[in-house]
């Protein structure tokens, strides 16, 4: 058995380690690129967003590498993710693949789910060497991200820029190739401490950019054009509140015990939207208005044609915040020269904003 899964940022460190731990093949297909989404958008419906037409290519690059077996998240929503599966697979078996098709409703089973689909996969493992296998491979998920969150800080502020995208890219290949926790731990530390020795700009202020919007769009560097890179290119400094982490802390574990990390999310959408809109369309709201006060600015993220981020925009309007909102539409038709125009615009507002504020401030001090 040959297993593969789609690319969104860098979970594929996390699950190779996860099947090798317990004697199954991955096969990863190549990281996204212009072939990928190209085979994606061939095969599927105009309309349909983006993330479907990368998973899908994602799925075709890997029949081409081998895998017969695909692993695809799905479930009820109001998202159309919850249908990317059978319609992927019929797609797919319309073009003359041979493979099994494999789902799992994380929102549902949590962790026994990804558990019992391990032991599928891996021919009945023992539960306690799947278990250990899933705690390995959310340990190297944690570890990535916590350094990814020192990443965009150094990024705004780096001497030389693509420095730190260097140290990062050597961490990501060292904590692939850890075999135990304690090799983790130590490379963790190292690249902490490499990140933080990065030669940096003194006289830089940077401008602080939030990035909210739908889950994949957001986490997957492709489909945004690596939003996140250049604007540390442009010297802001970027914050996020999705991390795969701590989504998967909550919706594995969590979530059962009653607790929600969404809830002060929904809460503070309340006044401009009461209901979940499927996708991340709630949270994209809640979002703005819990940081209006510790960004100078937020970047709206979104898959063209995604009804509950449509749904978000055409809301922001009307939310009693100043803080200055950009959505970058994503679809194949993105052309970069546009968005990095946009990006440079939209930062050099932000300075100009914080100088005014700033200008104020001084006149109010006798």
């Amino acid at each position: 058995m040959k297993v593969a899964m789609p690319h969104m940022g860098h979970i594929y460190v996390p699950l190779r380690t996860l099947f090798r731990e317990v004697g199954v093949e991955m096969v990863v297909p190549p990281l996204n690129s212009r072939r990928t989404l190209t085979l994606g958008a061939k095969h599927s419906p105009e309309f349909v967003c983006i993330p479907f037409k990368l998973t899908l290519g994602n799925f075709i690059e890997a029949l081409e590498m081998g895998a017969d077996t695909l692993v695809m998240a799905a479930g009820p929503g109001l998202c159309r993710f919850g249908y990317y599966a059978k319609i992927q697979e019929r797609i797919l078996r319309d073009q003359g693949y041979h493979f099994e098709m494999v789902t799992t409703e994380l929102f549902e089973s949590k962790l026994m789910g990804v558990a019992n689909l391990v032991k599928r996969l891996s021919n009945g493992a023992p539960t306690q060497k799947v278990l250990a296998a899933i705690r390995f491979g959310l340990a190297k998920l944690g570890t990535l991200d916590e350094l990814e969150r020192v990443l965009h800080q150094v990024r705004a502020t780096e001497a030389e820029k693509g420095s730190a995208d260097q140290v990062f890219q050597q961490a990501l290949a060292a904590i692939d190739g850890a075999d135990s926790r304690a090799a983790l731990k130590e490379i963790k530390n190292r690249y902490l401490m490499k990140l933080q020795q990065v030669e940096r700009d003194g006289e830089t202020e940077p401008v602080v950019v939030g990035i909210t919007g739908e889950f994949y769009v957001v986490l997957e560097p492709f489909s945004n054009m690596d939003l996140e890179r250049e604007l540390g290119r442009l010297g802001a400094e970027v914050r996020r509140t999705t991390f795969v982490s701590e989504w998967m802390k909550f919706s594995l574990f969590l979530n059962a015990f009653g607790l929600s990390e969404k809830d002060r999310i929904h809460q503070a959408a309340a006044p401009y939207l009461r209901r979940d809109v499927g996708g991340d369309g709630w949270e994209s709201v809640g979002d703005i208005i819990l940081h209006s006060h510790d960004y100078d600015g937020l970047i709206h993220v979104a898959p063209f044609t995604c009804g509950p981020e449509i749904i978000a925009q055409n809301i922001f309007p009307a939310i009693k915040t100043r803080i200055p909102v950009l959505t970058v539409i994503c679809d194949e038709q993105m052309g970069r020269a546009g968005m990095l125009t946009r990006l440079e615009a939209f930062v050099e507002l932000l300075r100009r904003r914080r100088a005014r504020k700033g200008l104020a401030v001084a006149a109010l001090v006798p």
